[in-house]
């Protein structure tokens, strides 16, 4: 017998993607589980550092690359998913790998650019921006409104400096990404690792937006599903308003995002609260714990916490659609995983220490 997360019990397992084995009180293996990859979902995959949540993510990003019918984009703040692009044990993973990504500047309403680059809207730099970028929509033509503008010196002069840090982070382009270059027939690793916060906040911001707004406008036929490892990160930026459209509006027009983070406290109570698929992986910090338990579901009987597991690659998966919840063990992956931890031994070129060494 087969479950299927968002299906249930003997769901065919067509358009699924294979999760893992169900997890016996044992620790042995028992049926395999799958989860839903046909409608639209909204899936959040937490775990302490160590525990599997990037690996578990990759797992996810392997199944979509394989099935019909849909867009998966990997934003990828550490630079781990690449691996996803190389050879597979078993059918073969299409990927392809953005490692310089960028963005038009008119995904970016006023108010977020003045959050991106840390201005008041109340300021006089601030109000510079906030009116270049409502007439302007490159970052070229922004810079050029502000400098035509008869504003004090120091006010220009302020948003000038301001607009060209932005301009340097080398990620605004008018022939930047969008929803066509993302919604092709292989998965998409958009690496983002080499940005610091506020380009990668710019970066996920559009390309959240621009999958959102092409299904709403019926531009692309395939359903986009979004991978954010690290998500805290862009909860605490200008990629939040992005990502809580989909989560609240996603549904409709079918576009799905699978959140991934060590810190469930650090992100916002709609991630949780909007998830019908929580995967949970060991958790020991208390203010996460509390994050999970404040969105309990009425039909889990017993304590979150008390059916957390303790080994890596294990999970308590919460499956709002059929209202169950199930202990699995997460499958090997197909490609390599990018985000192990280094070992010093490795990189001294030591291949065993032993106490009498």
């Amino acid at each position: 017998m087969s479950f299927v997360i968002g299906r249930g019990s003997d769901a065919e397992t067509t358009q699924a993607g294979h999760l893992g084995r169900y997890r016996a009180l044992d620790g042995s293996e028992g049926a395999n589980l799958y989860v839903d990859l046909d409608g639209p979902h909204a899936m959040l995959i937490v775990g302490k550092r160590g525990y599997g949540k990037s690996f578990t993510l990759g797992v996810v990003a392997e199944e979509l690359a394989r099935a019909p019918g849909v867009a998966p984009v990997v934003v990828d703040p550490m630079g781990v998913f690449s691996t996803l692009a190389e050879p597979a044990d078993g059918e073969s993973v299409p990927v392809e790998v953005v490692d310089r990504p960028a963005v038009g500047a008119n995904v970016l309403d006023p108010r977020s650019w003045c959050s991106l680059l840390g201005l008041s809207p109340e300021s006089g730099a601030g109000g510079l921006v906030w009116q270049a970028a409502q007439e302007a929509d490159t970052l070229e033509a922004i810079s050029r409104r502000v400098e035509e503008t008869d504003a004090p010196t120091t006010d220009k002069r302020a948003a000038t400096n301001h607009l060209a840090l932005a301009e340097s982070w080398g990620v605004f382009d008018p022939d930047g990404l969008d929803a066509a270059d993302l919604a092709s027939t292989a998965a998409t690793v958009v690496d983002v690792s080499g940005l610091d916060a506020a380009p990668m906040n710019a970066v996920c911001r559009a390309i959240g937006e621009a999958l959102y707004r092409a299904r709403v406008d019926e531009t692309i036929d395939r359903l986009p599903w979004l991978m954010i490892d690290e998500a805290h990160t862009f909860f605490d930026g200008v990629a939040e308003a992005a990502l809580h459209t989909i989560l609240t509006r996603g549904r409709a027009p079918g576009v799905s995002l699978v959140l991934a983070t060590q810190r469930p406290s650090a992100v916002t109570d709609t991630a949780i609260s909007q998830s019908d698929v929580l995967i949970s992986h060991r958790l020991t910090a208390e203010a996460d714990l509390e994050a999970l338990e404040a969105a309990q579901p009425t039909y889990m009987n017993e304590s979150l916490g008390e059916r957390l597991p303790t080994e890596p690659g294990q999970v308590v998966v919460i499956d709002d659609a059929t209202e169950t919840i199930h202990a699995a063990q997460i499958r090997f992956r197909d490609t390599p995983h990018g985000g192990g931890s280094p070992s010093a031994l490795e990189v001294a070129g030591v291949e065993e220490a032993s106490a009498d060494d």
